[in-house]
């Protein structure tokens, strides 16, 4: 039983107000992944906004080249609560246990849900909201919030696949995604091919061309002692 709980813990990540347990149950397909809040969370995305304390399930739905579209799920997988647009993030070093990122707000307030990386990726899920609930993050946590002009809680599903994304700063101003986000690293140029002159292998002695050589110098000169003796 204390190894039980001792790998609980482990796989627990604890933010302010909000603890999130994930079970080591995943299916790696999807990202599958069972969490428990143990206080609100507010998150992004069309459907419900705010999920009270509980057992939830992520699900990467699909995965579009540059975005994704995550769905939180009740714990039977039989309702579910929303459909967030996510923009793919990098972190330098990834670690074996599911990592949920929130963004600290004022007290009395539901934590915010930011970014969701699973077991053993270097590339999670940087979760967008509509513009006027980033703008209001954005002020409250003094960092850029990714955000969408769309309206996300009327929108349909399909939407969330074409719809623009952008990032807003503390000041309201909209600013270029990647001072939200952190792209991968550029990979190493690999090395320029070196030339190797060739040379082939000697595979055969001079003996035969010196003996060949002495064969010739010896025919001529009996040749030259013939024509000595017709001279004579």
């Amino acid at each position: 039983m204390k190894l039980l709980k001792g790998i609980g813990i482990g796989l627990c990540l604890i933010a302010p107000a909000v603890l999130v347990a994930p079970k080591a149950k995943a299916d790696a397909g999807n990202n599958k992944t069972t969490v428990t809040f143990s206080g609100p969370v507010e998150v992004p995305g069309v459907g419900q906004h705010i999920l009270p304390a509980g057992t939830y399930v992520f699900k990467l739905m699909d995965s579009l080249s540059n975005r994704n579209i995550v769905q939180i799920l009740n714990e039977r997988e039989d309702h579910v609560y929303t459909t967030i647009l996510a923009i793919p993030n990098y972190r330098l070093k990834s670690t074996g246990k599911t990592v949920m990122t929130f963004r600290e707000r004022p007290a009395g307030q539901p934590e915010a849900l930011k970014a969701w990386f699973y077991p053993g990726r270097e590339w999670g899920q940087e979760f967008v909201y509509d513009r006027p609930t980033a703008i209001q993050l954005a002020k409250e946590v003094d960092e850029p919030v990714l955000s969408t002009p769309v309206a996300l809680a009327d929108a349909p599903v399909e939407a969330l696949k074409s719809a623009p994304v952008e990032a807003v700063a503390p000041t309201g101003e909209t600013i270029d995604t990647a001072e939200v986000v952190e792209a991968p690293p550029e990979p190493a140029a690999a090395p320029a091919p070196v030339e190797v002159a060739q040379t082939l292998p000697k595979t055969a002695s001079d003996l035969p061309l010196i003996g060949l050589a002495g064969l010739l110098m010896l025919g001529g000169g009996f040749a030259l002692f013939g024509i000595s003796k017709l001279k004579a």
